[in-house]
């Protein structure tokens, strides 16, 4: 808990960017580096974030600085560790696990997923396996370096935002498909809350679940905006 030290928060133009500033002085990450960043839209987002605290500065309230942090952190020096973090979800790709009754969740899965692992394998050349049940599947080796060669492409804003969709999803395809535009923030929410949305559905809803499910959506939503914002 960090009690607010400022009074304004504002974009500057710097040579390398735009650099949030406080007070007239360079707003820093967690890892100490000013935070400057290359979209004017971007910077100006966050800036509003810090603007927005109240005397008690609450992270869980900023999630696009949250998403800059990383980038400045961890997508420059700590790149292939995230990539390698990235890449584990297609191992266990959400979309590619299927249930295997009742016949209703079944046709749901398909008709929401199918089209995705599609779009994967028409985009990057990803032609990932589906299984059924909670039985394994070995994704095939051309299937997973495709996957790598479409993360090793993405600039540090779109890797971070891949990389926090991926957490967010358990899902790599949903997350490529989301910052790519494919799908909308509410499409992968939908899509990554399917099996959830239809037990809800027949067993009705829980408090906390219900919770839950609503920091997922916020934080899709954010990795949406960041990614939009990211591209000016």
């Amino acid at each position: 808990m960090v009690k607010r030290f400022y009074e304004a928060a504002a974009v500057v133009a710097a040579a390398d960017g735009f650099t949030v500033v406080l007070d007239g002085r360079p707003a820093r990450t967690p890892g100490g580096v000013s935070l400057i960043l290359s979209s004017q839209a971007l910077a100006q987002a966050v800036a509003k974030e810090w603007a927005a605290q109240g005397d008690i500065i609450d992270p869980g309230s900023m999630p696009l600085t949250g998403l800059a942090n990383a980038v400045l952190d961890y997508a420059g020096s700590g790149r292939s560790v995230m990539i390698d973090g990235v890449l584990a979800y297609a191992a266990t790709d959400l979309v590619c696990y299927r249930a295997e009754e009742p016949t209703e969740l079944v046709e749901r899965q398909a008709r929401a997923w199918q089209p995705l692992l599609d779009w994967a394998d028409d985009t990057h050349g990803a032609g990932l396996l589906v299984t059924r049940g909670i039985v394994p599947v070995t994704q095939p080796a051309a299937a997973q370096a495709a996957l790598r060669r479409a993360v090793e492409e993405l600039d540090d804003i779109h890797l971070v935002a891949v990389s926090a969709a991926a957490g967010t999803t358990e899902s790599l395809v949903i997350a490529l498909a989301l910052v790519a535009g494919r799908i909308d923030s509410e499409e992968a929410w939908e899509a990554a809350q399917l099996d959830e949305s239809f037990q809800r559905e027949r067993w009705g809803e829980d408090a906390e679940d219900s919770l839950r499910r609503e920091r997922i959506k916020a934080d899709i939503e954010a990795v949406e905006r960041f990614t939009v914002l990211g591209r000016d």
